[in-house]
């Protein structure tokens, strides 16, 4: 049995979404002519209720997209320390939109209105003028935790009367939704913009899309196509987007009890110092000072389980589609006889 727990992003096509993509009427995308991105597209924009959406072929190219065209060249972005659109985008807040980033030490990847106000730069020549704050939900490097909607308006208050825009990398939205029993609409009310993959928790091969007002989205489309992201016949992926919104969403809850589940065994296991709470499908764990991560990946991986170190410290496990009840039982099976 071979388990793969390095990402959300490993798991396969199911049958249902290979299926939809061989039925998927296709077109030209870049011409708009497109008529299943065309369906998905409006489909999202309904769902959050947003004006506009735009197909994107992953969650980086729609942060970067989103980033871009919120911002003109030597603005700054505020943003948690650790979030993707810092920490795993190879930079390209400064290359693709010639910003600076502020970063903040958040809770769990999570930051406050309170620190945000605080980090706006006054209106001096010699400041970079503050223009978009960032926030992720669910925070990849914070373990899968989710933000409440009390906190995200305080957020949204303080971008309001400072004139700034608040983008959110909903990467894993879906998963933060169904833990937090939360709708999308009650996201779309509160940003500018929303990136939402569907290669992670949703199972699709690829693909993200962008949410936001027409006029945002028609400037986003034209950044899309200097970026090379304008795909042709993308209704193929876009039909397995569209597949997942409608048989892949509820059994997220799944995903979420295996982790807690893994979690729970992680916090008994002698070797394991902390394991970061967990509310979604991701497991944060620290082995005992001393210990070295990648020797404990090479244990597993000689069991045939895949997992991630994630610092010098700190090792990661994703629970997914590809994940079988049985594949957790196997693990901590595996876990109990390294005591």
């Amino acid at each position: 049995m071979r388990i793969d727990f390095r990402s959300d992003t490993v798991s396969k096509p199911t049958f249902g979404m290979l299926d939809a993509m061989i039925r998927a009427e296709v077109g030209d995308d870049v011409f708009r002519e497109d008529p299943t991105v065309n369906l998905l597209e409006k489909k999202m924009a309904s769902l959050f209720g947003m004006e506009s959406s735009l197909w994107c072929a992953s969650g980086t190219m729609s942060n970067q997209i989103a980033i871009a065209s919120h911002t003109r060249p030597g603005d700054e972005v505020i943003c948690e320390q650790e979030s993707h659109v810092y920490y795993y985008e190879g930079g390209g807040i400064a290359f693709n939109a010639g910003c600076q980033t502020k970063t903040l030490a958040g809770d769990r990847g999570r930051i406050r209105a309170d620190q945000v106000l605080k980090s706006i730069n006054p209106d001096d020549v010699h400041k970079a003028r503050t223009s978009l704050v960032c926030l992720e939900n669910t925070s990849n490097r914070g373990g899968g935790s989710c933000y409440e909607l009390t906190e995200i308006e305080k957020i949204r208050k303080v971008c309001d009367d400072n004139h700034l825009i608040l983008h959110l990398d909903g990467a894993r939205l879906f998963n933060a939704l169904v833990a937090k029993k939360e709708s999308p609409a009650d996201h779309g009310k509160l940003f500018h913009s929303i990136s939402v993959c569907f290669n992670k928790g949703l199972g699709c091969p690829a693909g993200s899309i962008l949410l936001g007002t027409q006029k945002f989205i028609d400037r986003a489309r034209r950044v899309r196509k200097v970026f090379g992201g304008g795909m042709r016949q993308a209704g193929y992926l876009a039909a397995t987007a569209l597949y997942a919104l409608d048989h892949h969403i509820d059994r997220l809850a799944t995903d979420h009890e295996h982790a807690k589940k893994i979690g729970a065994a992680l916090s008994s296991y002698p070797g394991v110092k902390m394991v970061l709470p967990v509310e979604t499908n991701l497991v944060i764990f620290e082995l005992n000072d001393g210990d070295d991560p990648r020797h404990f990946v090479g244990r597993m991986k000689e069991k045939n389980i895949l997992l991630l170190t994630i610092s010098d410290k700190r090792l990661r496990i994703v629970t997914h589609l590809g994940i079988t009840g049985e594949m957790v039982d196997h693990f901590i099976n595996i876990l109990n006889k390294f005591r």
